[in-house]
């Protein structure tokens, strides 16, 4: 079960880091015109504090608090640099043996990351962007 969260979570990150390689750093301080909402920069920092926050919860066996260190969340290459640090992190964790603490984690941390890819969906359409390929298979955009 542990492997199949993780090879899930892999995917999810791999589809994250595709969507902001795709787009332009000008669209970072876009947010949905109209409607109650944060920038998809924000969006970004919540990705990568949930990431950090679960990588070190899965680790501990517990939840240890949220927080981000991404500063400079509308500049694309930070943004970047911190999805695919997290990427590693993650893929360094061992899956094999989760206790049922671990497990319920990774299930938080995989269901956190889906959730975004939905608002990021709202964000790219509702201001007329695209999406990378690997978003159109997977989610039939």
């Amino acid at each position: 079960m542990g492997q199949q969260i993780k090879s899930r979570l892999d995917q999810s990150f791999k589809l994250t880091l595709d969507l902001v390689m795709h787009i332009d750093e000008t669209c970072m301080s876009l947010d949905l015109p109209g409607l109650p909402s944060n920038q998809i920069s924000g969006q970004l920092w919540c990705i990568i504090g949930t990431r950090e926050s679960y990588i070190t919860a899965i680790e501990l066996g517990r939840w240890n608090g949220f927080s981000c260190s991404l500063t400079t969340p509308g500049v694309k290459k930070s943004v970047l640099t911190a999805l695919e640090t997290t990427h590693q992190q993650m893929i360094n964790i061992d899956f094999s043996d989760l206790n049922a603490i671990q497990a319920k984690l990774a299930f938080d941390f995989l269901e956190h990351e889906v959730q975004h890819h939905g608002q990021l969906i709202r964000f790219v359409y509702g201001n007329r962007l695209t999406f990378p390929d690997s978003w159109h298979k997977r989610y039939t955009v």
